[in-house]
C-alpha cells in the first residue's frame, strides 16, 4: 500500500514478554488506509492492547515492522507522535486538577492561544457531556467520566490518526452513543483515520468500515462487517437446552445424523451455521425428535457480529485445547 499520512502499516509483528515467556503477539500482519475506520476485536488477552502499545510508540516489537504516518515506529517514534492521538485503557489524568483545567492545559502545551483553549475546551466537555462536572476536581470523578475526560485530551490537537483502546469501557448507553456520533463526524467530516479496539461489536458494527478479529495472538478474520457476517453461512439455527449435558448430546446427535453440520456449542447453547435455515431447520427437529432430546428454544436467525465473533474464538479454544491435549 501507499505510505501516506492517514495510514498504518504493519508487516509480521510479533511480542513476546521475557517475563514468563509470554507471546502475546504472533505474526500480525494488517493495514489501515487513510480515512478508514478500523475496529481490532478480540477477547481479553488475545493481544490488542499490546498492538496498540507497539503501534504507538509504547512499547517494542521483538520482530516485524510498524509504519504510522509514513514513519518507522522504531527508528522514528518522535515523527509518530506528531500525527497521532491515543487514549489508552489507563488514563494519565492528574487527580488534582478540574476537567476544565486539564483540558486547558492540554491545549497550550498543543500551542492554542488561551481564548482557542477556552473555546476548544468548551467545546470538548459538551461532546463527552462533563460541562456540569467541568468544575470539579478529578480525582473525585467516576471511572466513566475518568475515561470520557482522557478521551477529550485526546482529541485536543484534532489528530491526524487516532487510537482508542475500549474508550467506551464503563459509560452508560447515552454517553456511549454521543462518543460513537462525534467518532463518525470525526472520522466521515474531518477524515480522520481511527483505530479502535473494542469489546463491544455493536459498537465495531456501528462504525467500522473494516473489523480484524485477533484471537491468542493471531488475526483469525478481516473483513467488512457484512463480508464476517457472510462467513457464517446466511442462517443461524440457534437452540437452547435445559443444561450442558442435554446440549453435549444434541450436538453428538445431530453430528452423527448430519455429519456436514457446522457447529458451535458453549454450556447449554448450541449454533449451527447454514445456508437454507428453513430447510435444515426442519432436519434438526426430525433428529432431536427421533434421539428424545427436549430442546427449550430453537429459532432461525440471521448473523451478527456476536456470532461470527463468538464461532471464531470457539473455534480457537477448540484447537488450543487439542494441542495441549495432543
Amino acid at each position: 500500500m501507499d505510505m501516506v499520512k492517514g495510514t498504518i502499516y504493519v508487516e509480521h509483528l510479533s511480542k513476546t514478554f521475557k517475563k514468563g515467556n509470554v507471546k502475546a503477539v504472533k505474526d500480525v500482519s494488517f493495514s489501515v488506509e487513510e480515512g478508514e475506520f478500523f475496529a481490532f476485536l478480540g477477547p481479553n488477552g488475545a493481544g490488542k492492547s499490546t498492538t496498540v502499545q507497539i503501534v504507538t510508540t509504547l512499547i517494542s516489537p521483538s520482530a516485524g515492522k510498524v509504519y504510522v504516518a509514513e514513519q518507522d515506529v522504531l527508528t522514528n517514534p518522535k515523527g509518530v507522535r506528531e500525527h497521532i492521538g491515543v487514549a489508552l485503557q489507563e488514563t494519565g489524568i492528574d487527580p488534582s486538577l478540574t476537567g476544565r483545567e486539564m483540558l486547558e492545559l492540554q491545549c497550550r502545551i498543543f500551542g492554542f492561544t488561551k481564548q482557542e483553549s477556552k473555546s476548544r475546551t468548551d467545546e470538548l466537555l459538551e461532546v463527552v457531556q462533563l460541562v456540569e462536572a467541568a468544575d470539579r476536581i478529578c480525582g473525585n470523578y467516576s471511572g466513566g467520566m475518568r475515561r470520557r475526560l482522557d478521551l477529550a485530551l485526546t482529541l485536543v490537537n484534532k489528530p491526524k490518526i487516532l487510537f482508542l483502546d475500549e474508550p467506551t469501557t464503563g459509560l452508560d448507553p447515552s454517553n456511549r452513543k454521543s462518543i460513537w456520533d462525534y467518532l463518525e463526524r470525526l472520522n466521515k467530516e474531518e477524515g480522520t483515520t481511527i483505530f479502535l479496539t473494542t469489546q463491544y461489536l455493536e459498537e465495531a458494527d456501528t462504525l467500522a468500515d473494516r473489523i480484524s478479529i485477533i484471537d491468542d495472538g493471531e488475526i483469525v478474520a478481516t473483513g467488512t462487517p457484512q463480508e464476517l457476517k457472510a462467513q457464517i453461512g446466511n442462517d443461524i439455527i440457534a437452540m437452547t437446552f435445559a443444561g450442558d449435558n442435554e446440549a453435549n448430546e444434541a450436538e453428538k446427535a445431530i453430528k452423527h445424523h448430519m455429519p456436514d453440520a457446522d457447529l458451535v456449542r458453549r454450556a447449554a447453547e448450541l449454533n449451527m451455521y447454514v445456508q437454507d435455515g428453513t430447510k435444515r431447520l426442519m432436519e434438526v427437529v426430525r433428529v432431536l425428535d427421533q434421539e428424545e432430546i427436549t430442546v427449550q428454544s430453537i429459532n432461525v436467525n440471521s448473523p451478527t457480529l456476536d456470532d461470527i465473533f463468538l464461532k471464531i474464538t470457539a473455534e480457537g479454544e477448540k484447537k488450543r485445547g487439542e494441542v495441549e491435549h495432543g
